[in-house]
């Protein structure tokens, strides 16, 4: 019996698993929002990831329930005109639910007024997107990405599955001509723990102290279950396993978080924790396509479920 209990102990201090509130994606709030009539005047239905209900109406959303998950889901106003993106739905997993995301074109057209066509991809992310989203330029600025957070979990797991059609991988900002990029979409997943502070002038700085990237290139047309990828702590920039996509940020190009003033900031990564070194918060970004803002394959489509932290 002794034997028995102390394997099991042994198992739990070395397997110790955290599912992130709401990361099952078992419950959805809908948002129903009538478009302006001068773009069709649909009414369109959007999903955000929380307790189930309704947030109806041409209004900027905010995390509901405590929910810690934004996606790119949006109610946009631009230029008075009321419009809606979707790029992420639930869908079927098992007996329950999944978050879908899934890279599209999203055009905006009112003669006169306003011609915007940008290509959309799918993210669910901790934080929260600011609303309404105003235009299509810095998109990087709506989003308050992280949350705090201070443990130091070995690894993030969470089932997934993943479909690229092929074709060509493009970026389409809605300024200038549409341009083919070099390489092949994939999906991502992002996970950055970071001791950040603020400075008088209200701008966020941060250490890095963790880091985990994966990148999914293959089709998988069965779902990976129980998926786990490594969290590494402290300066990686000499490893082997050392992509680009892990290097520090810093300019406006990279994530943004609000700050005591209630602006929403560029985070300037100044270098590589030390080892003792706790986090104040956790970013963790799920995207169907990878690179920058409106990059990617039309079609790109990535599940995601029971997203948890491994101790």
């Amino acid at each position: 019996m002794f034997a028995v209990l102390c394997c099991l102990s042994s198992e739990k201090a070395f397997a110790e698993e955290e599912l992130i509130k709401f990361g099952n994606f078992e419950s959805w709030i809908t948002r129903s929002i009538e478009e302006s009539a001068i773009v069709g005047g649909k009414k369109q239905t959007l999903y955000e990831i929380g307790p189930k209900g309704t947030f109806d109406g041409p209004r900027a959303y905010t995390n509901q329930g405590g929910s810690p998950w934004g996606s790119s889901n949006a109610f946009a106003k631009v230029s008075g005109i009321v419009k809606t993106n979707l790029s992420v739905f639930p869908d079927k997993h098992r007996d329950g639910q999944c978050a879908k995301l899934h890279t599209q074109i999203l055009k905006c057209k009112a003669l006169g007024i306003v011609n915007i066509t940008v290509l959309a991809p799918g993210s669910i992310f901790l934080g929260s997107l600011l609303e309404p989203v105003t235009g299509a330029s810095d998109p990087m600025s709506k989003m308050n990405t992280g949350i705090p957070f201070t443990r130091k979990p070995k690894a993030v797991k969470f089932d997934y599955k993943y479909f690229s059609p092929g074709g060509e991988r493009i970026r389409e900002s809605g300024f200038g001509r549409r341009q083919t990029l070099k390489g092949k979409d994939m999906g991502k997943c992002l996970c950055l723990l970071q001791k950040r502070w603020e400075d008088a002038d209200g701008k966020i700085h941060a250490l890095r102290v963790g880091t985990m990237l994966q990148y999914f290139s293959q089709n998988t047309p069965d779902w990976k279950e129980g998926q786990s990828f490594d969290i590494h702590y402290g300066d990686i920039s000499h490893e082997s396993f050392y992509k680009e996509g892990m290097k520090l940020m810093s300019g406006a190009t990279g994530y943004h978080a609000l700050n005591s003033k209630g602006k929403n900031v560029p985070i300037q990564e100044e270098g590589w924790a030390g080892p003792d070194d706790a986090p104040t918060h956790i970013i963790l970004v799920f995207n169907s396509s990878y690179g920058e803002a409106y990059s990617g394959t039309i079609g790109n489509t990535l599940w995601v479920d029971n997203v948890k932290l491994v101790y």
